[in-house]
Order: structure tokens, then sequence, then C-alpha cells
């Protein structure tokens, strides 16, 4: 695990790359990172989370600066200039059922190739999908998610990189945070080797590549 500057940090993410983004409405979203993919205006970009939030809140800033070409949710959130894009064709935008969004990135991040879900049998969501049954229940094969880059929010970091995080903002980074080829990750509060007790650790030290360093 590096140290990193945020600058330095986003500058590595190109043009064109598929990003995990942790958050639900904002809530433990990275908004420093999501500030300075505005910043280097970072295109092009395909998006895996929970919703686009709200104008001028979180994922939202990428919405209203049209650097994302394609988003996979479990909602829009409540942001309309989400939807006014997905109308007018300039933003491809998957609807997931949240819980299938959710094991399909954990599915990525422990090597799995997709999960089994009845969710959306019957309904269109099945349409261009592989039925399996098991047991004489139909379920749909889902394939996993994963991304070339997790951006993830953490309460706590030590500087080994392992993470804990508190309350709803646990949503989707623990997750994302498995299923990306490069981690960065932004802490409240960077502490010593030691500080972080082994039994509060929610993300080891080996799978974050990057923590963006305070100041």
């Amino acid at each position: 695990m590096k140290t990193i500057s945020l600058q330095d940090a986003i500058a590595m993410i190109p043009a064109g790359a598929t990003l995990m983004i942790g958050g639900f409405m904002g809530v433990g979203t990275p908004e420093p990172m999501v500030d300075e993919l505005v910043r280097q205006q970072k295109g092009d970009l395909t998006v895996i989370a929970n919703d686009t939030a709200a104008p001028g809140v979180g994922i939202g800033k990428l919405i209203t600066g049209k650097l994302l070409r394609r988003v996979i949710v479990s909602h829009i959130g409540l942001n309309p200039e989400t939807q006014q894009q997905m109308l007018a064709g300039s933003l491809q935008v998957d609807l997931v059922p949240q819980g299938t969004l959710a094991e399909r990135i954990r599915a990525g991040g422990f090597g799995l190739g997709g999960i089994l879900t009845p969710t959306g049998v019957g309904t269109l969501v099945e349409e261009g999908k592989q039925k399996i049954a098991v047991n004489g229940r139909d379920y749909l094969l889902e394939p996993a998610l994963r991304a070339d880059f997790a951006l993830v929010h953490a309460f706590i970091a030590d500087y080994l990189g392992n993470l804990g995080y508190v309350l709803t903002a646990r949503n989707f980074n623990p997750l994302m945070a498995m299923a990306a080829e490069t981690v960065v990750v932004q802490a409240e509060n960077i502490v010593p080797v030691g500080v972080v007790s082994p039994d509060h650790v929610m993300t080891p030290a080996p799978v974050v590549d990057y923590l963006i360093a305070k100041g």
C-alpha cells in the first residue's frame, strides 16, 4: 500500500475506465475524489454504484459534468439530470435490483463467475439472460461485477491500509474494496499501526493499493 496525493490518485484513472464508487445517496461516497474527477475532467467513465445521488451530491457531480458513459446502479437516486441524459440517449443506465447488485459485486470480489437469483424471474429483467433450474425453482444467472478502480470512503485507516467504517457508510464500500483491480481509499482518520484493533478491521490492508494523504 502506498500513500498518495489526491491529485496523483485521480491522475492514474484513464478516460473510459470502469469505477466502483461507494455510498448510498452520497452517504459514504468519497466526495474529494469525485470533486477531483470533475476537476481533471475524467470522461467516458462507467460507474458501478448504488445510485446517482442528486445534483451537486456525490456521483451527481459526475452526471452534471457529463463525464459518464454508463452507470450500473440499483436506482438513479433523486437525480432528474440522470433521467434527462438517459432519455436523451447520452447515458446508458443499467438498473439492477439492489440485492442483486450487491451480490454481483461480492461475487466479483471473491473470484466467482456470477450468482443465481430468483429476483426478476418472470419479468422484463430476465430478457436475454440465462435461466437455470435448481431443485425445481428457476434462477437467473447474473455475472459478477469488477472494476478497474474502486474509490472507497472509510472512517479510519492505519498506515498499512487496514480500514474501518461506521454506520451506513459501510453500505457498498467494503464490497467494492474487494472487487477492483486498484483500490484507492479516502479515510476521515489516519492513525498509527496498532490503533485499529484487529477485531475492528473490515477491509484488510492487502487489498488496498493507495491511501490518500491528509492535507
